[in-house]
């Protein structure tokens, strides 16, 4: 199956697992709870989706590669206690808690979350002493004398022996004790991930046209040779960051991620076209309305590999702006009920509005850094955390010269209001260049496969879902009469009217 029906099965078998009876006892027993066991090829994204699963479930998250691991640091050093059994004493072996164990009653103390995740990545990969407490711990989540923690869950991750000589092979009586799940590498599944992820979009236009690239392990008579999706991920936040702060990408750079020099090459060579037609298309101008003829006359008549790449040079222009329409809204929606707190608290108990306002930003920080150690926060989540508590800064400055309340509770209303009418100046932007986006494919690309390129590409990017559910989109929903959105798009415009303060 590929990650994303792999990433069902384990929200489904987490959940399962999780589920107690009018008790509180667990449904399925914590011994009957097998262990699940990814079996997939390296960098195929088994570790980011038991990131998202437990973003998702809300519960915590302990991550540990197994290669890395002696039996000591896996079962913890061994000592002599004294015991009495029938009178007598006697010297018995001990050991101290298992380092693996240790760090989830650590993960515990840290978020105050009792039911998580134990992910153990390479567990067919331990040393030869090792191996046995391995099999041990899958058999009874036991590592020494110490047992994972109730009300967590174990999910290990293992390479098939034709990507690792050191993959030693499990046997049917551990076998029969796991869930396995075999994962293969499927580049449509991955692009949604991709649009996720803000992935660079010459990786993604790319990839579209050469999707044997995405994934390829071969042997050589110069060793072993690869590309995976954790390379091209990994690849694509280096370009950005290159590009933000001036360096040049060149071929060196990317054979560093794309460890096959045929398919860095072909990359190389590609990514700097692509930069050429970044510099030659106009991407404001066309997005705009304002594009001049003859870029319309040269995309008419480019072959289709350079349409491929104007496209995703638009979307990527045009995702930017979804984002940060829909991030602000989002920080909006959570600013508005935290201003009414204000004035609650300013009404109760005194004090300035500056100062209130600077304690609640403490506490959005205080709740931030929390969640980034629990490790439940998305990055998008935390983004708009970041935004709300830089807004939460700026009106406590902004109303520090303020000790009146009335006066104070005017200034912060005041600015309320100035960056809702921000956010909808955005919003307004931001459709007026998908109108401009669609007007522009339809007069260049006619009779094309382009236009049904783009509605196919924004309807799989969940920032894009996200922003037709909150603003809607005319031009799209002409486009793609099929989806079920188009049926609901009454419903789904407008939901920027809700932000106000009438009863502040």
């Amino acid at each position: 199956m590929n990650i994303k029906e792999a990433k069902e099965q384990i929200r489904i078998a987490i959940k399962a697992y999780f589920a107690k009876d009018e008790y509180g006892n667990y449904r399925i027993p914590i011994e009957k709870q097998r262990p699940i066991f990814l079996m997939g090829p390296p960098g195929i994204g088994k570790t980011a989706i038991m990131e998202q699963v437990a973003q998702e479930l809300g519960v915590g998250l302990v991550s540990y590669s197994m290669t890395h691991h002696t039996r000591q640091s896996a079962l913890g050093l061994p000592f002599i206690e004294h015991k009495n059994f029938g009178g007598k004493e006697y010297a018995v072996s001990e050991y101290t808690m298992s380092e693996i164990i240790a760090s989830v009653y650590e993960k515990i103390e840290e978020t105050g979350l009792k039911e998580g995740i134990l992910f153990l990545d390479e567990v067919n990969c331990v040393s030869e002493t090792l191996a046995p407490s391995m099999l041990q711990f899958l058999q009874y989540k036991v590592f020494g004398r110490h047992r994972v923690p109730e009300g967590w869950l174990v999910v290990t991750a293992g390479n098939p022996p034709e990507y690792n000589s050191s993959v030693r092979e499990f046997d049917i009586v551990t076998w029969d004790r796991l869930k396995r799940i075999d994962v293969e590498p499927d580049y449509t599944v991955w692009k949604e991930y991709a649009y996720d992820r803000v992935t660079h979009p010459a990786i993604m236009t790319y990839l579209d046209i050469k999707k044997g690239d995405f994934y390829k392990i071969e042997s050589t008579v110069d060793g072993k040779t690869f590309v995976t999706a954790r390379g091209w991920s990994d690849l694509s936040d280096m370009i950005r960051l290159c590009e933000d702060i001036g360096e040049k990408v060149n071929e060196k750079l990317i054979r560093q991620y794309l460890q096959n020099k045929k398919i860095a090459k072909d990359f190389a060579v590609y990514y700097d076209l692509f930069n050429k037609y970044r510099s030659d298309y106009q991407v404001d101008k066309i997005l705009n309305g304002t594009v001049d003829e003859s870029i319309k006359n040269r995309a008419k008549n480019a072959k289709f590999d350079e349409r491929l790449s104007l496209i995703g040079l638009l979307l990527d222009a045009v995702g930017a702006d979804i984002r940060l329409t829909v991030d602000t809204f989002r920080m909006m929606k959570e600013l508005t009920p935290t201003l009414t707190e204000i004035k609650a608290q300013l009404t109760k108990s005194g004090g300035t509005a500056s100062a209130i306002l600077s304690k609640l930003a403490d506490e959005k920080k205080q709740a931030l850094t929390a969640g980034k150690q629990s490790g439940v926060l998305s990055d998008e989540t935390q983004n708009i955390q970041n935004m709300l508590i830089k807004s939460l800064e700026e009106m406590s400055a902004a109303v520090s010269a303020e000790s009146d309340t009335k006066k104070a509770l005017a200034a912060v209303k005041a600015d309320f209001n100035k960056r809702v009418a921000a956010m909808k100046a955005q919003g307004a932007l931001t459709e007026k260049h998908i109108n401009n986006l669609f007007a522009f494919a339809k007069e260049v690309f006619a009779g094309g496969q382009e236009l049904l390129i783009i509605v196919t590409e924004m309807t799989i990017n969940k920032h894009t879902v996200a922003y037709l559910s909150q603003y809607g989109n005319a031009e799209y929903f002409k486009q793609n009469k099929d989806l079920l959105l188009y049926e609901r798009q009454i419903e789904l415009t407008g939901a920027v009217d809700d932000l106000n303060l009438d009863d502040f």
